[in-house]
């Protein structure tokens, strides 16, 4: 599992995605939103506006595997 941190308090998630370099663009984190492939602390996410905290889990589902990241 790989932490990322950040600046802030909180991030919204579909910066956060860019920020981990899951999303290479936000057009590319809503199309991984609208698809299901995000989770966030084991529950399905669709929104690109939720806000995120230090500690919570992001899970990203990939035809090679899930990745896991943790918002430091």
């Amino acid at each position: 599992m790989i932490t990322v941190p950040i600046a802030d308090d909180s991030i919204r998630l579909g910066q956060f995605l860019k920020l981990a370099n899951l999303a290479e663009s936000g057009a590319n984190a809503r199309e991984l939103l609208e698809d299901g492939a995000v989770t966030v602390n084991g529950e399905p996410e669709a929104r690109r506006g939720r806000q995120l905290r230090r500690g919570d889990e992001v899970t990203l589902d990939l035809p090679t595997g899930a990745v896991r990241v943790v918002v430091g």
